[in-house]
């Protein structure tokens, strides 16, 4: 391994640990001394990969506002909505429970955006959007009549809120079962 990959690596396993640690213990409670102790490196080590905590945030914000770009453009689909939204979820799922990490992305993602945390990160935060491209694919589901009527965006709010719910119950315990996609699904269809 090169020095350039051993210090891709490093950044990664700091990356990861700040994660985790912003979950577990929360981001103002999270030293970075703790996340130094746990990668394991020095805290003088660390700063010369993050210059603060707050940079650190930010980065594992970006992260994770590029994990969500997957959900994101035209509603021209050439699959029906609840197709597509079913085999989505299926696979973030599946992805999670391979790599748990995902579950404690949500979880921050959803803390970050709150007030009180640092700017630079609760915007990146809060840019991310999966409701208005989730709102066009219920409001063609709407017009093929598979979904029921309502406020799109209301309706694109309370799914991704249930699977926000999901997620966050999913990183409390790793051993529980991802739900079916098609129920979480299946509360936007008619009848």
């Amino acid at each position: 391994m090169t020095r350039k990959e051993q210090k891709e690596e490093r950044r990664k396993a700091i990356l990861m640990t700040a994660l985790t640690l912003f979950v577990e213990k929360g981001y103002y409670d999270t030293k970075i001394t703790d996340i130094a102790a746990a990668v394991p490196m020095s805290t003088g080590l660390m700063f010369h990969y993050f210059e603060s905590k707050e940079e650190l945030l930010v980065e594992v914000v970006k992260m994770g506002a590029e994990g969500t770009r997957a959900l994101s453009g035209s509603a021209d689909i050439p699959v029906p909505p609840d197709v597509f939204l079913t085999g989505f979820l299926t696979q973030m799922f599946a992805y999670a429970k391979e790599q748990p990490w995902v579950f404690n992305m949500f979880v921050l993602m959803s803390q970050v955006r709150r007030n009180g945390m640092p700017e630079d990160a609760r915007r990146i935060a809060s840019a991310v959007d999966s409701i208005d491209f989730t709102a066009q694919l219920i409001a063609r589901g709407q017009q093929d009549g598979i979904f029921r009527d309502g406020d799109p965006v209301l309706m694109a709010r309370c799914f991704w809120a249930s699977v926000q719910g999901i997620m966050e119950e999913m990183a409390m315990d790793r051993n529980m079962a991802a739900p079916d996609a098609g129920w979480i699904v299946a509360m936007l269809r008619k009848g």
